[in-house]
């Protein structure tokens, strides 16, 4: 952000950043499939992947073989043969695997590993005319205050592909609305103590998106956090059905209308 620029130009390049994003070739458009590897057949062989796959004994990692027919490639390397895989601490693969011009990225769910393809050709990125959001507004900005808990508390949830999985949660934010009622998110800490909430809100379903994510910057050392809700994005299931994004966690649902932020797609 431009040094001295106003609130409102900060949101703009914000979501300007954002559109530029969710648009990439490689962004949340891109995505074309996710297949697990409790799919494959005795040969390893998954419906709609090229290649063979297989988790390593210890379930560690992933053993991916390849010939000149798959078009495989790893770290920019023709695979022939057989490559041993691992994700990085955020869940990424290190090495990039390429498949054409297409990315497999390797996931791992509750001790299951999955591949997921991101196509700059799929028909969604051809598609998509835009996010519907609402404009910049100031009371939308809330002062709020995080209480960690002492130890994480790990819920299960729905999934956006009909699964259950566990939701690691680190606290709760409490803030005012601009209503002046009492609100509070139980939110997940990532990164370097950023929050992360998954909330639903008394426009979900008929007005905005069935649930949005919200992220904070790591709180101050007296625990305060500014809630700002015109940031609240779209999970990336809006985009693609093939995410599996964490539905709301109980409690997380506002008794408040949140006409702020992203709100769903332009149809």
């Amino acid at each position: 952000m431009a040094p001295g620029s106003s609130a409102v130009q900060q949101w703009q390049e914000w979501h300007q950043q954002r559109l530029e994003t969710v648009v990439a070739p490689y962004g949340p458009l891109s995505v074309t499939g996710t297949y697990w590897l409790a799919q494959a057949d005795d040969t390893g062989w998954i419906e709609g992947l090229p290649g063979q796959w297989r988790e390593t004994p210890d379930g560690s990692g992933v053993v991916l073989h390849g010939d000149v027919l798959d078009d495989l490639s790893v770290a920019g390397e023709a695979l022939m043969g057989e490559r041993t895989l691992g994700t990085s601490a955020g869940g990424a693969e290190h090495a990039r695997i390429t498949w054409g011009d297409r990315r497999l990225e390797l996931l791992r769910r509750e001790g299951q590993w999955a591949v997921r393809v991101h196509d700059p050709g799929a028909p969604a990125r051809r598609e998509f005319t835009g996010i519907r959001t609402s404009p910049y507004d100031a009371r939308w900005v809330l002062p709020g205050v995080f209480e960690r808990y002492a130890e994480t508390r790990r819920v299960i949830v729905p999934n956006a592909d009909g699964r259950e999985r566990g939701l690691d949660l680190g606290g709760e934010i409490r803030f005012t609305g601009p209503d002046g009622g009492e609100y509070g998110l139980r939110v997940s800490v990532v990164g370097s103590g950023a929050l992360w909430a998954v909330f639903a809100d008394g426009t979900s379903g008929h007005g905005s998106y069935r649930f949005r994510f919200l992220r904070t910057g790591a709180p101050a050392p007296d625990h305060s956090v500014t809630v700002d809700l015109n940031r609240t994005t779209l999970p990336p299931s809006a985009f693609s059905e093939h995410f599996l994004c964490p539905f709301p966690p109980p409690g997380n649902t506002l008794g408040l209308d949140v006409a702020a932020g992203e709100r769903d797609l332009v149809p």
